[in-house]
């Protein structure tokens, strides 16, 4: 007796919206289809099975300053620790969904997932009186202070106020503290004053924990 095979599988997947994702009960093997991502439920997560790679697992925002140019720069007194100001006058996303950064009352940079890995690019133009003197400290910190590794002294090369820009790279993951508060970025003047302008965050999500 020959055998026949079922060649035509049809499942139903429940399309939503992204609230709904974010606060349905979890089932294991239960499947949910927004515009840009299809979830399933795994381990008490609903984690994204597509895109793979996509939109939604990673993805990078840049997030350009409006407030601080050269007509108006940031003062820093000297020796005083400082955010680096940005206040997402311009933001460019790979997708309207990437978000990583909170200007409002906060100024934090965000994990979305524990053991995700971020890159995050900081770049500015700033200039000091004394230059031989001065130097700047870049920093990420979180309530426990300054996170380990993510700590820079960037020097002047360029001579008193002259204009220079500044350009460093940080790596990160995200563990439960930094999930729970987020973190900041603060810049020092030491030994002297400096003013910065032109400020810009380029974030990327490089994993994302919830796939790994």
């Amino acid at each position: 007796m020959p055998t026949s095979n079922n060649t035509s599988y049809r499942v139903h997947v429940q399309d939503t919206n992204q609230a709904e994702v974010d606060s349905v009960n979890i089932e294991n093997g239960a499947m949910l289809r927004t515009s840009d991502a299809l979830y399933m439920g795994h381990n008490s997560e609903n984690v994204i099975v597509y895109p793979q790679g996509g939109v939604k697992s990673l993805g990078w925002s840049r997030y350009i300053d409006t407030e601080y140019t050269a007509a108006a720069p940031l003062s820093l007194v000297a020796d005083t620790l400082t955010v680096l100001p940005n206040n997402m006058g311009n933001v460019v996303r790979s997708h309207l969904s990437i978000d990583f950064y909170e200007n409002g009352s906060n100024q934090k940079i965000y994990g979305q997932n524990l053991n995700d890995v971020y890159i995050i690019t900081v770049e500015w133009k700033a200039q000091a009186p004394n230059a031989n003197q001065t130097h700047l400290n870049l920093s990420i910190q979180n309530g426990g202070g300054i996170i380990e590794n993510l700590d820079i002294a960037l020097a002047y090369i360029k001579g008193n106020a002259i204009p220079q820009v500044f350009h460093n790279m940080f790596q990160y993951y995200i563990d439960q503290s930094f999930l729970d508060n987020g973190a900041s970025l603060y810049i020092q003047s030491h030994g002297g004053t400096s003013t910065i302008w032109d400020i810009e965050y380029f974030t990327q999500r490089t994993q994302n924990g919830s796939l790994s």
